[in-house]
C-alpha cells in the first residue's frame, strides 16, 4: 500500500483578500492557525476554493511558500499545481517541491480538455517529474473532463500517484474506482455532503470547503467514522447538511467567504468574475448559520 498523505479532513483553504483584491497574508496565517487548533488534518492551498484560477504565477508560488513556512511541519501541506498546460503543471510541481510542499493536487485539464489517453500521458508526465505524492482531482462539473475508471486503474500503478479527490458526485463510479484500484489509490471525498458515503466505500477522508468554517466538526465526521461510531458520524454530517448546501447556493468560494465574514473573520471578497452574493442570499445563509449557532 502506498503512503497515505493524511487521513481525515483536509481544508481546501480560502485565500483571504484585502479590499483592493491583493492577498492578505497575515489573515491567511490566522486562518491556518485556526485550522490547526481545531484539528484539521491537512492544508490544501491554491485549489479551487483558494481562487487559484485568478492568481498570477508569482502569487501562486508566494501563497504556497507562505503556507509551508507558516504551517512549519505541524500538518501536511498539499499544493494545488494543476493546469491545462502539461508543461506548466510540471514546472509548478517542481517549484512546489522546492518550496517544501508535502504533496500535490492536480486537477484534470480544463477548457482544452483531453482524451482519456491524454489524461494518462498528462498525469504520468507530471508524476515522472517529481517524487512528491500526487492527488488527482476529478471535478467534471468545472473542467468538462471526467477520469474514467480504467484511466484511474492505469494511473494508480504509478508510484507517485497515490490518491484521488473525487468530486464527480457519482457514488456508483466511486465504488467502481475503489474496486478497480484497491489499495493503489486512496480516495478523498471532494463533496462535503458525501463524506460518510465515500468513507463507507473505503475512502480515507475529505478535502473540504466546509472545514473553512467548521474545521473541528468536519474532522469529527471522519474521526467518529474511523473509530467505528458510524451512527454519530452520519448524524453530524446530516446535522450540517443544510449549511453544507448553503455553502453551494452560489459558485464556490463565494458563499464560504461570506460565511466566514459573517463569523467575523474578515476574509474579504472573491476576485472577479466571482461576484458578491445578493442581500437575499446573504440573509438565507445567515439564517442557516444561526440555526447551528455559528453566528
Amino acid at each position: 500500500m502506498k503512503k497515505t498523505i493524511f487521513t481525515g479532513a483536509g481544508v481546501a483553504i480560502i485565500t483571504p483578500m484585502f479590499e483592493d483584491g491583493t492577498i492578505n497574508y497575515d489573515k491567511l496565517g490566522e486562518l491556518i492557525d485556526f485550522q490547526i487548533e481545531n484539528h484539521t488534518d491537512s492544508i490544501i492551498v491554491c485549489g479551487t476554493t483558494g481562487e487559484s484560477a485568478t492568481m498570477t504565477d508569482q502569487e501562486h508560488i508566494d501563497a504556497i511558500a507562505y503556507t509551508v513556512k507558516h504551517v512549519n511541519g505541524r500538518i501536511p501541506v498539499i499544493a494545488g499545481a494543476g493546469s491545462n498546460d502539461t508543461k506548466y503543471a510540471v514546472e509548478l510541481s517542481k517549484e512546489a517541491k522546492s518550496l517544501g510542499a508535502d504533496a500535490l493536487l492536480h486537477v484534470t485539464p480544463y477548457y482544452n480538455k483531453t482524451s482519456q489517453r491524454g489524461l494518462i500521458k498528462h498525469f504520468t508526465d507530471i508524476a515522472d517529474a517529481t517524487d512528491l505524492p500526487i492527488i488527482l482531482y476529478n471535478v467534471p462539473s468545472r473542467t468538462g473532463t471526467n477520469i474514467a475508471v480504467d484511466t484511474y486503474k492505469v494511473l494508480s500503478a504509478h508510484q507517485n500517484i497515490v490518491a484521488a479527490k473525487e468530486a464527480s458526485g457519482d457514488i456508483s463510479a466511486i465504488a467502481k474506482i475503489k474496486a478497480a484500484c484497491g489499495n493503489d489509490l486512496a480516495i478523498y471525498s471532494g463533496n462535503d455532503d458525501q463524506i460518510v458515503p465515500i468513507l463507507s466505500l473505503g475512502g480515507i477522508g475529505v478535502i473540504s470547503v466546509l472545514s473553512n468554517a467548521l474545521p473541528k466538526q468536519t474532522h469529527d465526521i471522519c474521526e467518529l467514522y474511523f473509530k467505528g461510531d458510524v451512527k454519530a458520524s452520519a448524524k453530524l454530517q446530516l446535522d450540517l447538511l443544510e449549511f453544507i448546501n448553503a455553502l453551494f447556493m452560489d459558485v464556490n468560494p463565494i458563499p464560504v467567504k461570506e460565511a466566514m465574514n459573517l463569523m467575523g473573520l474578515q476574509v474579504g471578497e472573491c476576485r472577479m468574475p466571482l461576484l458578491k452574493m445578493t442581500q437575499q442570499q446573504i440573509q438565507k445563509l445567515s439564517d442557516v448559520m444561526k440555526k447551528i449557532n455559528l453566528i
